[in-house]
């Protein structure tokens, strides 16, 4: 059974839904700026930075977690869901934070961590006591098999079983990531209020929306039944990959548990609840997840995240998953993010990698759904190599060199390509700073449109103006090996689209005023990598 939760408030109209086609700029607090010297990005620095934000033209900041962590995976491991970490600032900072980016007309979004906590969380330090405290069935803890091994065959992400044994306990604890991230027993009725006041508590701080972390982790099977191997053909990198994962996430009360907490956020106004889905069931799954009135708002995926070509199959495929009809659910669309290499590295060469990153925004910006730009996605930052011992990811370190390290896409922004450090801190930063980034750096790129950041902002201005691009519906006409097109319209305004995906001129012929182009193009061709878009109405 579910626990209760407030009244519903009326469903806002989609009219006036202010998070629907929106431009969403993710900070990644540790590497975004540094206002105290001590080579850790912060609150306060992120406040410092919010009118070169504002200046790009987007709707809102989507925060990657600041709240109280021991750092384990860099605080997706939550011991306090209701404070700031010190290294990230105090409550205060948060609130002016908010206040100003308000004040520039931002939404703010943070991320919200329900699957999981910290092992250094005061409800988990309870449970491991015995079997009969009161927080005992706060987590997931299960009887050792006869022969003393784990309860079930489950995998962590991060490598190795999904099981630790805690001897105060005598059980065994699951854990779907790193054994310091227990995994909450979400079917517990007073766990789900637990979140649900934690949802309260930041609301109540004015934020405008959560992004929900791994949200189809948030409940396991209560049987216990082992995972399937997974089928033949499939990837393999990690123990994790050699299973089905039927019975350790996806467990059909999900969807029940994303109601209450949509609940929660709908009595505060036009808030947004943005999940974030992996998997082999990731499109079922987040259609699940947004379906009707009563869901969360939208979904994203990785299904660019982690692709090692952008591709017009790829692309058409994906916007094809979200048909334009109501109760269909609204998607999200992000090309990178902190925990993916950058997709200028995975997706051109270098030598081209300038004008590809034009066209990779271009195409994001024209995508029917809302859109998140990850920091220095604007600036076309490629990814870092960090070497061995400067790795601090521990998914990176447990997988070397099969993965490419998350650290590679989280290393300080740049921006003054001269000073030290590259403007980010006064001090050696956590992470190095690339020194192929100084090029790149903001102060390199301000004041010129043929730069980058200036093409970016051009494209969300585009993009803002632009209700065919904002909220239209999308038809997809010819998706082949090199070429994707499609179609936007809203009313009377219809738009085409056209993008060469490969490094081989092509015909296209133009077949109304061009708005906005990327590349070298005639009337009749578009170069490698250009792309139009053309208004047709």
């Amino acid at each position: 059974m579910l626990a209760d939760s407030q009244a519903v408030a009326p469903a806002e109209d989609c009219a006036v839904s202010w998070w629907r086609g929106a431009a969403i700029y993710q900070i990644y607090p540790r590497s975004f700026a540094d206002s105290d010297g001590d080579g850790v990005g912060d609150l306060p620095g992120i406040t410092e930075k919010l009118d070169y934000v504002a200046s790009l033209g987007v709707d809102g900041i989507w925060l990657s977690p600041f709240f109280t962590s021991p750092m384990h995976d860099f605080g997706y491991d939550v011991s306090d869901y209701c404070d700031v970490d010190p290294v990230f600032g105090t409550l205060a900072d948060f609130d002016a934070l908010v206040g100003r980016a308000h004040e520039l007309g931002l939404k703010v979004i943070i991320d919200q961590v329900y699957s999981h906590s910290s092992i250094d969380h005061p409800w988990f330090a309870e449970s491991r006591t015995d079997r009969v405290n009161a927080k005992a069935d706060w987590y997931v803890w299960a009887d050792a098999k006869a022969d003393g091994s784990p309860p079930t065959n489950w995998q962590s992400v991060f490598g190795g079983p999904a099981w630790t044994w805690d001897a105060r306990r005598g059980q065994y604890y699951l854990h779907n990531f790193l054994a310091q991230q227990p995994d909450l027993n979400l079917h517990n009725p007073e766990v789900q209020n637990a979140i649900l006041r934690v949802a309260r508590f930041w609301l109540d701080r004015d934020v405008d929306g959560f992004r929900i972390d791994a949200i189809n982790f948030a409940m396991h099977d209560p049987q216990l039944r082992d995972n399937p191997p997974a089928k033949h053909g499939h990837k393999r990198n990690r123990p994790f990959d050699f299973q089905q994962h039927l019975y350790n996430q996806s467990h059909p009360d999900i969807v029940k548990l994303i109601g209450q907490i949509r609940s929660v956020a709908d009595v505060y106004g036009a808030k947004f609840t943005l999940a974030e889905v992996g998997g082999d069931h990731a499109i079922s799954e987040m259609r699940a997840f947004t379906q009707g009135e009563k869901r969360f708002n939208s979904a994203y995926g990785f299904e660019f995240l982690y692709a090692g070509r952008l591709t017009p199959m790829l692309v058409a495929d994906a916007v094809e998953q979200w048909p334009d009809g109501a109760g269909s659910g609204w998607p999200t669309w992000a090309f990178e993010n902190h925990d993916a290499p950058r997709a200028i590295s995975r997706w051109c060469d270098p030598e081209v990698c300038d004008d590809f990153a034009r066209l990779k925004i271009l195409l994001l910006v024209s995508l029917r759904g809302s859109i998140i730009l990850y920091q220095g996605e604007e600036l076309g930052l490629p990814q870092v190599d960090v070497p061995f011992d400067l790795l601090q990811d521990p998914e990176a370190i447990a997988n070397w060199p099969a993965t490419l390290s998350r650290d590679g896409a989280r290393t300080p922004m740049p921006w003054v390509a001269d000073a030290q450090y590259a403007g980010f801190s006064v001090s050696e930063p956590w992470l190095p700073v690339d020194q192929g980034h100084r090029a790149l750096a903001v102060d390199r790129q301000e004041g010129s449109a043929k730069s980058v950041l200036g093409f970016t902002r051009a494209c969300l201005k585009f993009r803002a103006g632009s209700p065919a691009l904002r909220d239209g519906a999308i038809k997809v006409v010819q998706a082949d090996e090199q070429l994707l097109v499609f179609e936007r319209s809203s009313g009377s305004s219809r738009l085409r689209c056209s993008f060469n995906l490969s490094d081989r001129a092509i015909a296209n012929h133009s077949t109304g005023q061009p708005l906005m182009t990327v590349g070298p193009q005639t009337p009749v061709e578009l170069g490698p990598y250009a792309a139009r878009i053309e208004d047709i109405g």
